[in-house]
């Protein structure tokens, strides 16, 4: 039996278990590797919201990926809520030292309840330290605009924010769809673009509020498959199919937002109505 596959998830905690780091190992298990992972904040969250959130000193951050990459190591990293330029500038520079290869950043500004998860002085880090290491970087469309500096409301807008973006050091951008105005009646669709050309991938709408924690499941799971060996677009359809069966298995847990499943029916049961 060769080495394990492994994938490095760094992002914040997530209490009530839908999204975070609890989902990155998750999805990362579910595509059949071994997740490694260092916290960068901690949260007070349910279904409903965030209700309160405590940023991970940046020398516990640093302390945790020395421990993980100076001894199991890493094939693909993942990088979540990073709350704090700090928190963007150890993890860069830790990327940097170890060299890592197949680096995913999903650029967690806002919560689903829309407690903002990243101050304003840590996204101009993120694009200043994160975007020039990301081989893959995973905005939805608010993301996606406030780093593009511009509004998208149509394909043709996602497609011009993936040019900008790339053209801020990115290798290739996914754009994901799920926010777009007027898609509910045809589907979802994301934008790749890897500075050559655009590729559409399309689903159709599974109609669910309860679809906590899609972004974290959706790039753990691009980090497993780049990190398997897998090209770009290869790995985006193996995420969005899984991302896609954990919505339509997706629970309903709480007042608010259920999480999305990934184990189906053969984890995971829900109750039988009677």
């Amino acid at each position: 039996m060769g080495k394990p596959i492994r994938v490095l998830c760094i992002g914040g905690s997530d209490s009530g278990g839908g999204a975070g780091i609890g989902a990155d190992l998750k999805a990362v298990h579910a595509c059949g590797a071994y997740a490694v992972f260092a916290v960068t904040a901690v949260t007070a969250q349910n279904s409903r919201g965030v209700q309160s959130v405590f940023p991970v000193p940046p020398k516990w951050i640093a302390a945790q990926l020395d421990s993980v990459l100076g001894d199991i190591g890493a094939d693909a990293v993942k990088t979540g809520m990073l709350m704090t330029p700090e928190a963007v500038k150890t993890t860069a520079a830790k990327i940097r030292q170890y060299r890592l290869k197949n680096v995913v950043v999903d650029p967690v500004m806002t919560a689903k309840g829309g407690r903002m998860l990243m101050t304003n002085q840590a996204r101009q880090a993120l694009v200043d330290e994160m975007l020039p290491l990301a081989d893959v970087l995973t905005p939805n469309i608010p993301e996606a605009e406030f780093l593009a500096r511009m509004k998208i409301c149509s394909v043709e807008g996602m497609k011009s924010a993936a040019a900008v973006l790339w053209d801020l050091g990115v290798k290739n951008v996914v754009v994901k769809g799920g926010h777009l105005p007027g898609r509910r009646p045809s589907g979802s669709v994301d934008i790749v673009y890897d500075g050559r050309r655009y590729d559409v991938f399309t689903a159709k709408w599974l109609r669910t509020k309860n679809t906590h924690g899609t972004g974290c499941t959706f790039a753990s799971a691009l980090a497993s498959h780049l990190a398997r060996g897998c090209g770009i677009h290869e790995a985006v359809q193996q995420a969005k199919e899984l991302t896609a069966r954990a919505i339509q298995h997706s629970l309903s847990l709480g007042r608010g937002h259920g999480p999305v499943n990934l184990w189906g029916d053969f984890g995971v049961k829900k109750e039988k109505k009677s």
